[in-house]
């Protein structure tokens, strides 16, 4: 694992399509026994190089009903996202993950973490890529569908505060998916 870690935080694969050039972000270890499979980091996160060092991740923390200590203990959650670089900016928000790093490293991340039980994927593109044709017409769907997916999988939108909206429109989502999330969470980081 240590040498596969290695070789991703040296890829530079697709460095001339970043803007702030190649950072790759991901923690993992054998021992972790939940995968938090996201999109890509934020620019805040590529300055310090902690995963979900932003508020996208107290959101995400809260979600999931666990501490700081605890989040950041690889060998309780691994963070792995679908673009390991911060990928720039769009006209609304950053750009979608590269597309070369899950098909690169995911596997090879994944085949060394045998005490895995639970995968959460969160937003459309980790979706699509663990789920796929598995997947509801879009992303709302699949989480409203997300029993359909356990044990292996749990389906979240992105925590991002630019989610607001769609947080308040679904009010669903924190009465009944949360407490699923955190119990799902909890019961798996016990079973050790």
């Amino acid at each position: 694992m240590n040498q596969l870690l290695s070789e991703i935080k040296n890829c530079s694969v697709c460095k001339e399509h970043l803007p702030l050039g190649p950072r790759p972000i991901v923690s993992a270890h054998p021992e972790s026994k939940i995968a938090i499979i996201g999109q890509a980091p934020g620019s805040k996160v590529h300055q310090t190089g902690v995963p979900w060092d932003d508020p996208s991740g107290k959101q995400l923390r809260k979600w999931l009903g666990v501490t700081d200590e605890q989040f950041y203990d690889e060998r309780l959650l691994a963070l792995i996202p679908m673009g390991f670089c911060y990928p720039g900016r769009g006209k609304s928000g950053d750009l979608p993950p590269r597309p070369e790093c899950a098909p690169l490293w995911h596997q090879s991340l994944l085949d060394q973490m045998p005490k895995l039980k639970l995968t959460i994927l969160i937003g459309q593109y980790a979706q699509v890529r663990y789920l796929g044709d598995a997947m509801e017409k879009n992303l709302t769907e699949t989480v409203k569908n997300y029993k359909s997916y356990l044990p292996k999988y749990m389906v979240l939108p992105h925590p991002s505060p630019r989610n607001r909206f769609w947080l308040s429109k679904n009010s669903w989502f924190e009465e009944e998916v949360i407490p699923q999330l955190q119990k799902a969470v909890s019961t798996t980081l016990k079973n050790q």
